[in-house]
This record gives structure tokens, sequence and C-alpha cells, in this order.
């Protein structure tokens, strides 16, 4: 999460509990287009965070959320 013109950095858009979550990344089998978020463990409930484009973009998702590996 890049803030133009702040060197702050931004809060995370949705709060990840790894007690009840776990990372994804969920790729389209059409498109290829993949998407970082948050399984729920109990219903597997997906929620998506953020378009990954890039290994850039992973690493930035793991960091943001203090995730080692999705």
């Amino acid at each position: 999460m890049k803030l133009f013109g702040n060197s702050k950095k931004q809060e995370p858009a949705v709060h990840f509990n790894p007690e009840t979550q776990y990372a994804v990344i969920r790729s389209s089998i059409c498109t290829g287009e993949k998407v970082a978020g948050f399984k729920n463990k109990s219903d597997g409930h997906f929620t998506e965070v953020m378009l990954i484009r890039s290994a850039a973009d992973e690493k930035e998702f793991k960091e943001t959320y203090g995730v080692e590996s999705v």
C-alpha cells in the first residue's frame, strides 16, 4: 500500500486474524488473474484484498499483513 507524497505506511484496509483466517492467492483459470486475500477457516468465505500483478505485489501483501507464506 503506497501513499504518494507521504512516507508513512498506510494501515491495512482489511483486518487479518490468523486464528480464524489464512492467507491465499486465488488465480483465475480463464484469465490467469491473481488476487491475494484471506479465506475463513470455518466457512471458506474469501475476502479479496489486492490484485497481484508481480512478485513485488505479493511481497507487499506479505509485508503489510505479516504473512510469511501464501
